[in-house]
């Protein structure tokens, strides 16, 4: 089955399409993808996952055409964000 493996940073992403067996879990595809190696960054027990922007864990069981992400921690609160903006204008 077809599967991707998406991974974005600030300055761009980067979508690695795989042919995997049936019953590949999230995890597998993602360490079978080489993206570990290609961003040392990611850690698996701190990153968050999803299958087209829902979150799941790492034993889901992907089906064809999924696409997992792996989402980066928010560098700020989006609500404090905005409070920060709206209290300066």
């Amino acid at each position: 089955m077809r599967i991707e493996v998406a991974y974005a940073k600030p300055d761009g992403q980067i979508i690695l399409t795989l042919d995997l067996p049936e019953g590949t879990t999230a995890e597998a595809a993602i360490i079978h993808s080489g993206i570990l190696q290609r961003f040392p960054e990611i850690d698996l027990a701190q990153n968050k996952i999803g299958i087209f922007s829902k979150l799941c864990k790492l034993d889901q069981q992907l089906k064809a055409g999924d696409r997992v992400e792996i989402y980066r921690p928010l560098l700020a609160d989006p609500k404090e964000a905005r409070r920060d903006r709206a209290a300066r204008h």
